[in-house]
């Protein structure tokens, strides 16, 4: 027999049906309604009647439901499609959610974001929240969990891009009409909407955390926003095309063609990172592989160029310029730049760097994700109309960027650097960003806030609504020469609900770390970097403290 697990917030519906029969308390002598149990409210909740949407749902009981690995407690799981429509060249689009609702709900939704093209609704069970030893997904927690497809399905290509609609739905509709209709099923399936809302998302979820700062103020009590892809439709694409330009111009040529996977040799990149860590990695107190006071490094690849002859010791004259041209950043023809630089972090040794910007093909067919991705993205969604055919190695740094301007409009998220209305309803937004990201610059993301404090009273006034954590030798995303596991939600909802603002993030690396097993670091809000006390173990974060550089 399957037990049913009947939370306050199933009770208090229950209560408020019962109320509801007896007439309020007039003295009616109906009957009172027969109070639902989960599995009931359950599917009540596909009876809600949101606009131009279908609803199924379905209750599952301890256990029943496994995600990654996972068995989820207890929870009313609901999968929708709002406004289904027939699009260009006959293929059907709509905006696709899951909501998963658990029966110990803790009063508070979070949205998970997307990333890359989207096309897929996510398995909506949330970030990992808890002490970085044993964290768990935070539906386990009580929280209620949300996640989009942006409004259209069919893998990861972006050819959804050539329908107009689509395109506004992948800017900000999509996420609009989710956050909405997430509200409108917690508030049918609990009897009350959220106590507290929050949305955490990486890359294209980070810019999507951004659009909800600045197009729905209301929205969100707490953002998260990590290595944002907040110029994606303009300058991160621009800087993926240039930087792609510069690997393949140097690139060994086989059978007439160049193998960009062979522009740099792993050997390559890891001397680049040993010369790195040789200037830079004391500059925090301590040589322990990491570079964690990133702007007093002024890091040159010139010292790597050989003398003569190719060796393993040094680089040749054209891998040197093309990384000098990584680390400053795209120009047009007059010199103006385009997009900000990469930082001069170790993490350019990683598995992590390698595939956005070489990819391990060995053929002529590079597979590297400034092709597979930001090329696609760029034929079929950045431009303006789509260019299906177009080859990034033709990219016209003069001209093309005018291209791009009409996505970008809608889509990028680096311009509005006040957030007037999502400061003054008191929202929170936290920023995490890996110093060693191949494709959106931790550059990008310190300028952000830097205006977004200039304009907010300065950084100490600032911080009271916005933070920045800067994350040294993480890639895009967790990976690389770095300590990434790191519980971002709850130090937000602490700082929500009980004002602590964070002053540091606790973050680790498992036991079976290629380069750090178990250490731990604090991660600090910029301008402040992680400083060896002097004393202690460098393996452990009480033996830093976060100091201005």
């Amino acid at each position: 027999m399957t037990r049913l697990h009947l939370s306050p917030a199933v009770l208090g519906l229950s209560i408020l049906a019962a109320l509801a029969g007896c007439g309020g308390g007039d003295g009616d002598d109906d009957a009172a309604a027969v109070p639902l149990n989960a599995t009931e409210a359950c599917a009540n909740v596909a009876s809600a009647g949101l606009a131009a949407t279908t609803l199924a749902a379905q209750h599952n009981a301890d256990g029943a439901a496994t995600v990654a690995g996972t068995a989820l407690n207890a929870h009313c799981v609901v999968d929708g499609k709002t406004n289904e429509r027939i699009g260009i060249n006959g293929k059907t689009f709509q905006i696709g959610f899951r909501l998963r609702m658990p029966d110990n709900w803790n009063g508070r939704l979070v949205f998970v974001g997307g990333g890359g093209n989207d096309g897929s609704v996510g398995n909506a069970v949330g970030p990992n929240v808890g002490p970085i030893t044993a964290m768990v997904p935070a539906i386990q927690q009580g929280y209620a969990v949300v996640s989009t497809d942006g409004g259209h399905t069919g893998g990861a290509g972006a050819d959804f891009g050539s329908d107009s609609i689509a395109r506004v739905d992948h800017a900000y509709n999509a996420f609009d009409v989710t956050a909405v209709n997430a509200k409108a099923l917690i508030a049918k399936r609990y009897g009350r909407g959220p106590d507290k809302s929050y949305f955490i998302g990486g890359s294209g979820g980070g810019r999507q955390g951004m659009m909800f700062t600045q197009r729905f103020p209301s929205y969100f009590d707490g953002v998260i926003a990590s290595y944002p892809a907040m110029r994606v439709a303009s300058g991160g694409t621009i800087g993926a095309m240039w930087n792609h330009i510069q690997f393949t111009a140097i690139a060994p040529v086989e059978n007439g063609a160049p193998i960009l996977s062979k522009a740099y040799s792993d050997a390559d990149l890891n001397l680049t990172a040993a010369k790195i860590l040789e200037q830079c990695d004391a500059l925090d107190g301590t040589a322990d592989g990491m570079v964690n006071n990133f702007k007093a490094c002024h890091f040159d690849p010139v010292v790597l160029q050989c003398p003569g002859a190719k060796t393993a010791t040094c680089l040749t004259a054209p891998q040197v310029t093309a990384l000098r041209r990584l680390f400053s950043g795209p120009v047009n023809s007059a010199g103006t730049s385009l997009y900000v630089g990469q930082v001069t972090d170790p993490g350019i040794s990683t598995a992590g760097w390698r595939a956005w910007a070489l990819g391990s093909s060995t053929t002529a067919t590079p597979d590297s994700r400034y092709v597979t991705l930001m090329q696609d993205a760029l034929r079929w969604e950045f431009f303006t109309p789509p260019d299906p055919t177009f080859n990034g190695l033709a990219f016209n740094f003069d001209t093309d960027p005018a291209r791009m301007a009409w996505t970008s409009s809608i889509y990028d998220t680096y311009r509005d650097d006040r957030l007037t209305a999502y400061k003054a309803r008191g929202g929170k937004l936290m920023f995490v960003h890996g110093l060693a990201d191949p494709i959106f610059s931790a550059k990008d993301t310190v300028d952000y806030v830097e205006r977004l404090a200039a304009n907010n009273g300065g950084m100490t006034a600032a911080q009271a609504f916005v933070r920045l954590f800067l994350m040294p030798g993480a890639v895009h995303g967790p990976g690389g020469r770095s300590t990434d596991l790191v519980d971002l939600l709850t130090p937000m909802v602490e700082w929500v609900e009980k004002g602590n603002a964070p002053d540091s993030l606790l973050a680790g690396a498992p036991a079976n770390h290629a380069w750090f097993p178990n250490r731990t670091r604090p991660l600090c809000p910029y301008p402040t970097f992680a400083k060896y006390r002097g004393s202690g173990s460098i393996e452990s974060a009480a033996s830093f403290s976060c100091e201005v550089s």
